[in-house]
């Protein structure tokens, strides 16, 4: 689609294993992709959020900084499989698949991108990366317990890192002036990022008790991707 997809492919090839390697991945990514592509604009708030994630993991600030620097890495993990399996042609989540083929839309809002990035990151990738998280740390995720506090710790950090985002991207694609647009001013208000971490968590338990049954586990995945979808073709929907 863009002249520079071998390069992106190149990126994502490498699985990352800290933090400083998805920051790495990332800035590559935003660095080769131009203004007019909609995968710039996800890619350049989800740079965001993990730099303030990283800041405060060394900071210290949880019970367990190393647990969730863990949950960053195997959460990364899932864009970069997916952006990688669509570059190489194979099947990739519907629910990211919407948003790659829509990068050239020019009447879709850079805002538009963002949010269905971050939708199909949270509301189908968050709870399988949480799973991963627990297998590979040897924990369970409780919603008693302290990663779970750690978990919601971040969601004031992470509100707010959207909300500004929102005021940066909210133009068109190429960086025109939008037009008032109720309906997606209506659908851009509606978004939690808070609500959204707190039903992956959910998601997650349930994954959690599916894990030794692959075909449960498969059918579960598939139909949070299919809800998932059509909350990203609804952010999708082009602007006039």
């Amino acid at each position: 689609m863009f002249p520079y997809d071998a390069a992106l492919l190149t990126a994502v090839q490498a699985a990352p294993q800290s933090i400083s390697d998805v920051l790495q991945t990332l800035q590559t990514v935003g660095a080769t992709c131009v203004d007019t592509d909609g995968l710039k604009w996800f890619n350049w708030l989800y740079l965001q959020v993990t730099q303030a994630v990283e800041a405060r993991v060394a900071a210290g600030e949880f019970d367990d900084p190393a647990w969730l620097a863990q949950l960053d890495v195997q959460f990364a993990r899932l864009y970069f499989s997916a952006l990688k399996s669509s570059l190489s042609g194979e099947a990739t989540p519907s629910c990211w698949q919407v948003l790659f083929d829509s990068r050239d839309h020019d009447a879709i809002a850079r805002i538009q991108f963002a949010l269905a990035g971050i939708n199909a990151h949270i509301n189908r990738d968050l709870s399988e990366a949480i799973v991963a998280t627990c297998q590979a740390t040897g924990t369970t995720p409780d919603s008693g317990g302290a990663h779970y506090s750690d978990y919601t710790a971040l969601n004031s950090t992470l509100d707010g890192l959207i909300e500004s985002a929102k005021l940066t991207l909210n133009v068109r694609l190429p960086g025109g002036a939008l037009p008032p647009i109720s309906q997606l001013e209506d659908t851009i208000a509606a978004w939690s990022v808070s609500a959204a971490r707190e039903s992956a968590w959910q998601n997650a338990e349930h994954l959690w008790q599916l894990r030794t049954i692959p075909s449960l586990t498969a059918s579960f995945m598939d139909m949070l991707d299919g809800l998932t979808t059509v909350i990203g073709k609804t952010l999708l929907v082009p602007v006039p």
